[in-house]
């Protein structure tokens, strides 16, 4: 699907009905990404609206020289979402650098929120000012690596903590196609600059109170797992979790429990609009 903003065409996909569920990719990929990792929990969930965005520049959205920085992009992202969805609030999911844009859009229209999910976050924007460990493959598939040329080996060892036939195909599938996609003259533009906010992002004005999941790998030197501890202060809902086995592409290498947690998180939402329409009854029968 293809939406209109400022002349850009952004392309999305939607599936399902109900609740709008707001998902952002992270830098370079496209939606893929996230269909890959979030369609399988709604096998067995009705009742949400999942809007896959492909970000400017990235999968088959448009680039733009207006778009200069990160505060660009995150305009682009807020009028996408009015236009859209204009008049409901809705749930967010971001992962890596959609994770930094995510807190921008918490930072703008936190009230609109109903709960957030940031998996492997940006929270530092200059990569030589993380906290990250040193790369490490925790189990090695020489067979896997056998099959590949030269240049794939390099590629998905440079991610991969966990190496197996099955995580290479969704490594590939999921992150690789949408990368081959990515408008590369425009990103380094972007990054160079303005990957960062020119704002603090994450000092709030007041903490964030909905349900909120922090998924971080312990062995993800992209963006690490010590930084995000010092966002958790803002949440007062919040579970923190650190997946060993896990680095950047954490969806993939611990998916049986990324799958779960997810889940208990999603559970916490809709008990919080469950009470809502409770309450909402009550007042009518008064």
């Amino acid at each position: 699907m293809e939406c209109k903003i400022n002349n850009i065409s952004i392309n999305y996909e939607e599936i399902g009905e109900g609740k709008p569920i707001i998902m952002l990719h992270g830098f370079s990929p496209d939606h893929r990404l996230m269909i890959g990792c979030m369609e399988p929990i709604f096998r067995s969930r009705d009742g949400y609206r999942r809007i896959y965005i492909d970000l400017p520049g990235m999968g088959k959205s448009e680039s733009a020289e207006g778009i200069i920085n990160a505060d660009a992009m995150l305009d682009i992202i807020i009028e996408f979402i009015n236009k859209i969805i204009p008049d409901e609030n809705f749930i967010l999911v971001g992962e890596s650098y959609g994770g930094y844009l995510s807190r921008g859009i918490i930072y703008k229209m936190a009230d609109r929120v109903e709960g957030l999910l940031l998996t492997c976050p940006v929270i530092i924007a200059d990569y030589n000012k993380r906290t990250v460990p040193e790369p490490i493959v925790l189990i090695n598939d020489q067979e896997l690596l056998h099959g590949l040329t030269p240049e794939e080996v390099e590629d998905f060892s440079s991610m991969a903590v966990v190496q197996s036939k099955h995580i290479y195909e969704r490594y590939k599938n999921e992150i690789v196609a949408g990368i081959k996609l990515a408008d590369n003259i425009f990103l380094e533009r972007f990054k160079e600059n303005g990957y960062g906010f020119s704002f603090d992002v994450d000092k709030l004005g007041r903490n964030f109170t909905k349900p909120v999941l922090l998924l971080l790998g312990r062995q993800d030197s992209i963006v690490g797992y010590e930084d995000a501890w010092n966002i958790l202060r803002n949440f007062t809902r919040a579970t923190f979790a650190v997946l060993d086995r896990a680095g950047h592409n954490l969806q993939i290498e611990q998916e049986e429990l990324h799958n779960s947690l997810v889940s208990e998180w999603l559970n916490r939402v809709d008990e919080i609009e469950q009470f809502k329409d409770q309450e909402l009854l009550s007042k009518k029968e008064k």
